[in-house]
């Protein structure tokens, strides 16, 4: 309800105290508004909200106008990509074409040119029946002495692969973890490009994943090992779903690997399990108090996310009061001109490099620290630089480790589109699942190797009893 200026003055004239408790009230009212106006201004540019709650948009006709307009399909100057061909002992079917006349002028005389490159049209295609099926049959044998029936063994192996042999439970996997595909889906697959043989029902599909999630149980122990002894940790968490039930999906990405955990927590006590009380590297993160905690129990150094700053920056450089946006903005030209030193890092000798960040450090924190303006987001902020300042400096004096977070947020980013299809997971078996092949196939596409190839060699070595393959590159 607004009050006229005539209800102002007569409760003014009425009653000292009630006019105290109304201005009190209505001071109280106004700063609920101020949040209110700060959560709604809030967006995927100035915080880490995703692009997708962002409640409005820019005009899609603007944006066209302002998009620079070019051909579709290849540009001037964009190199050709061209297939390799296939090798010659990859080839199957091989069928030549001679001429016994030319095309032209119908003459016989044609000269063959050995020296001269021949036109080459490769093709691939699938067989008609991709399948081989194997029976194996063990025969009744009766036992006088015993009065039983007895049947030979099957190898163990056999009887490990069960229905599905190595390759076909591979592409299972394969296509439930690497391709996002619903057990529905590589059901339906299954029967309609396979056939009848293998239509087969959705839980033995489930039963199949737990067996290859059991192969590579040795190479994801094998990197929960040595992570505590990396030099440099990238660690970053989204959330997770099992059963309705809240839980978090952990990824701590190295520069040769990554590993996945789920858990439910998302506290410091993952990070403890982890990594260990005694770790010993530079951890990068964003400023997420699980982090904070761990390094201020265990003495371990991280390297804030700049990239996570520079969005609440933004949030302050947005913000209605003048003197907050002012910080806000001055802080963000400082970032500024920090990233354009970083961007002609080869521009500059090792010394001046290392000089000029040192230089726009002390001005950041000079100008974060003091002066700061009385709103609750500007002390905020000013309170993070007198308490964890120079962990968001650590990448000036350990030049191995990046300012900003991305990498492990670019690890997590492909479990985050398998929540969106799989509605995340209903048991512990899910979860371990899960933890599993995220760390092969993450792993395999930063070391540049075949996701699927590796499942096969795994599941190979779980089926006769043999050393699975490793995950740790130049590793036995």
């Amino acid at each position: 309800m607004c009050f006229t200026r005539i209800q102002a003055e007569k409760l003014y004239d009425t009653n000292r105290d009630a006019t105290v408790t109304k201005l009190i009230e209505l001071d109280s009212e106004n700063e609920k508004l101020k949040l209110q106006v700060a959560k709604l201004s809030k967006n995927s540019s100035n915080s880490s909200k995703p692009p997708s709650s962002d409640v409005v948009k820019p005009d899609r006709a603007k944006r066209r106008r302002d998009k620079k307009k070019r051909k579709k399909g290849g540009q001037l100057g964009h190199t050709k990509h061209e297939r390799e061909l296939f090798l010659e002992d990859e080839i199957d079917i091989r069928i030549d074409y001679r001429l016994t006349v030319c095309p032209e002028c119908h003459s016989n005389e044609l000269v063959f040119l050995p020296d001269e490159k021949p036109r080459i049209q490769q093709q691939v295609e699938i067989k008609e029946n991709p399948i081989e099926i194997t029976q194996h049959t063990a025969f009744a044998y009766w036992c006088p002495k015993c009065e039983k029936i007895h049947y030979e063994s099957f190898p163990q192996n056999v009887v490990k692969e069960g229905l599905f042999k190595q390759r076909l439970s591979c592409l299972v996997s394969y296509l439930k973890y690497k391709c996002n595909v619903s057990y529905s889906n590589i059901k339906m697959f299954l029967a309609d490009v396979f056939g009848s043989p293998l239509d087969v029902t959705e839980g033995y599909l489930a039963k199949i994943i737990q067996k290859c999630a059991r192969a590579l149980d040795s190479p994801y122990h094998q990197l929960l090992e040595y992570l505590p002894h990396e030099e440099i940790v990238n660690v970053d968490e989204s959330g997770h779903k099992e059963n309705g039930d809240k839980y978090w999906s952990w990824v701590f990405r190295t520069e040769l690997y990554a590993l996945f955990k789920i858990d439910k927590s998302r506290g410091s006590d993952v990070l403890i399990e982890v990594l260990g009380k005694e770790f010993n590297g530079v951890i990068g993160c964003d400023y997420f108090s699980a982090y904070r905690k761990y390094m201020r129990v265990f003495n371990v150094t991280l390297q804030f996310c700049l990239a996570h700053l520079i969005r609440d920056l933004k949030f302050l450089a947005g913000l209605k009061d003048p003197e907050t946006m002012r910080y806000g903005k001055k802080l963000l030209s400082c970032f500024k001109e920090l990233f354009r030193i970083i961007h002609n890092r080869e521009k500059m000798s090792k010394k001046k490099f290392i000089v000029s960040l040192e230089k726009q450090k002390r001005k950041i924190i000079r100008i974060a620290k003091y002066k700061v303006p009385q709103s609750n987001e500007a002390q905020n902020m000013a309170r993070r630089f007198r308490t964890h300042g120079k962990a968001f400096f650590e990448f000036i004096t350990t030049p191995e480790i990046e300012p900003t977070n991305n990498i492990a947020e670019r690890a997590i980013r492909f479990i985050v589109i398998y929540r969106r299809v799989s509605q995340g997971t209903r048991s512990v078996n899910g979860r371990f699942a899960c933890e599993r092949f995220w760390t092969v196939i993450a792993t395999c596409a930063i070391q540049g190797r075949s996701a699927f190839d590796f499942l096969n060699k795994a599941l190979y070595a779980f089926f006769n009893n043999q050393s699975p393959p490793s995950l740790i590159l130049n590793s036995s």
